[in-house]
């Protein structure tokens, strides 16, 4: 079984990479493996709303010029995966943002993809906005019908300089925590496809309230 993680921070081996570090550990422990893919440092524009991947249904963005394609595949091939963001201004990194609604969109317009994939966010903050930023990394999860571990608090570690986190102990048994749950529901639903169906995926209901 095998994880990837989306470290969101512009820095490589920061807070939020320390963080995704310590649920890593716990599912290595139970022999999943993790991969850890930087996302916050590359030169990623946001989602045009060209509407290509629905038409091409080729699990595929348009939008040339780096990765994310690749990443996508990563997360068809995964059995579980992890969103880390730092903070900024009380919310997700911004190139955080554009990759996740690229790729969430893409997985979403090709037979939702991460349907029923184990999926966690993580989130580095200095002193305010861990919550907020939390909030927004799980709506993708679960706009994806994907199954969200949980811990024993909000999945929020606190430190400023690079690898303060470690000294948030509190923070540091969160992340743990988080890594036991999920290397276990991980198992549950590998162990479960043989025995268990799997309700079948309703076709999506769009509509606004403009009348």
């Amino acid at each position: 079984m095998k994880t990837v993680a989306f470290n969101g921070s512009p820095r490589k081996e920061g807070n939020t990479w320390h963080a995704i570090r310590m649920v890593a550990a716990e599912l290595e422990h139970e022999g999943i493996e993790t991969e850890i893919i930087h996302v916050g440092n590359k030169d990623i524009r946001g989602c045009s709303a060209c509407g290509q991947c629905v038409k091409n249904r080729n699990e595929q963005c348009v939008l040339p010029g780096n990765e994310v394609n690749e990443w996508i595949q990563k997360m068809k091939c995964a059995d579980g995966i992890i969103l880390g963001s730092p903070v900024h201004y009380a919310a997700m990194a911004g190139t955080m943002k554009s990759f996740l609604d690229r790729a969430f969109y893409v997985t979403s317009a090709n037979d939702g993809m991460l349907r029923h994939k184990v999926g966690a966010s993580v989130v580095a903050v200095r002193r305010s906005g861990g919550l907020p930023t939390f909030d927004q990394l799980n709506n993708f999860l679960s706009y994806s019908e994907m199954l969200i571990p949980t811990s024993n608090y909000w999945n929020v570690i606190h430190g400023a300089r690079q690898g303060e986190v470690i000294q948030d102990t509190e923070g540091v048994q969160i992340m743990r925590v988080l890594g036991k749950n999920m290397a276990w529901l991980m198992k549950l639903v590998e162990h479960g496809k043989s025995s268990i169906a799997a309700p079948p995926r309703e076709p999506k209901i769009y509509m606004n309230f403009i009348h």
